[in-house]
């Protein structure tokens, strides 16, 4: 690499490529250090960072954002924030996570689970068990949700997940309407993508059921459980009418589609 009397690289290339590496605070003092350089391949550089930082910038403000939200809804005392994966799929459990952030460090790219591509869910989820003040989680069964209905263990498994925490919290935050599984809730429509704790629990909750539906197919083959992850997929409900339902379908979900019984 060619470098100047101060160790800062001098062809265009190289500006070009750290540029393109430099993180948003590399970037902006680059983007100033380079901004009048003549030279095409570094103005098209500059141009691009800047960009990239105008967005990276976007994304910050927007999780800062979640973060002011929760300290809104929640006060200084201990938030706690919940939500669930898995309640409308034909197989596996009901998940739910419970999540308790510190301020600082703020866990940037927080956002709905759905939203976000796998590798990002897993990478965001294990920062978030690093660094969250506690995680808890709660898992029902699909013989339980068969017995008691989605209402009463959708209240259970969010009061065991808080339980799970081990704190006892000032505010629970719930992703949705009032559920009635801890006297201190408060609901938020969209929470998981507008309050930060919410989406924290939406993403280990997603990343935790993901795991556990993945394992289950190489113990049950032939429903797709890796790639549908439990849910009415069209490979999954053919293979529930060509198989019948394995041990861990929820009949309650399955009777439209089940011809044969099979026994495990």
């Amino acid at each position: 690499m060619h470098e100047d009397a101060g160790g800062r690289p001098t062809t265009a290339r190289e500006i070009a490529a750290t540029l393109s590496s430099a993180s948003l605070d590399e970037a902006r003092v680059l983007i100033e250090r380079y901004r009048e350089d003549p030279r095409k391949q570094v103005r098209h550089a500059v141009d691009v960072a800047r960009r990239r930082v105008v967005r990276e910038e976007g994304e910050r403000d927007r999780v800062r954002a979640m973060y002011a939200l929760q300290t809104e809804l929640g006060g200084d005392g201990i938030v706690v924030g919940v939500d669930e994966v898995g309640r409308g799929a034909l197989a596996g459990p009901l998940t739910v996570a419970a999540v308790c952030l510190r301020r600082d460090p703020v866990i940037w790219g927080l956002n709905d689970s759905k939203q976000l591509d796998p590798p990002v869910r897993e990478r965001l989820s294990a920062t978030i068990w690093e660094h969250a003040v506690s995680v808890g989680i709660a898992h029902v069964d699909n013989g339980t949700i068969d017995r008691l209905g989605m209402s009463a263990c959708l209240r259970m498994a969010m009061a065991s997940a808080v339980e799970d925490t081990g704190l006892v919290p000032d505010t629970v935050l719930i992703d949705g309407n009032p559920v009635g599984a801890h006297p201190r809730e408060v609901c938020i429509v969209k929470g998981d993508a507008r309050v930060a704790c919410i989406s924290a629990a939406s993403i280990v909750a997603k990343v935790a059921r993901d795991a556990l539906m993945v394992s289950y197919d190489a113990e049950f083959p032939g429903y797709h459980l890796a790639s549908c992850k439990g849910y009415g997929s069209a490979e999954h409900i053919r293979a529930i009418r060509d198989l019948g339902p394995s041990p861990i379908h929820r009949l309650s979900f399955c009777g439209n589609f089940m011809e044969t019984p099979r026994l495990f």
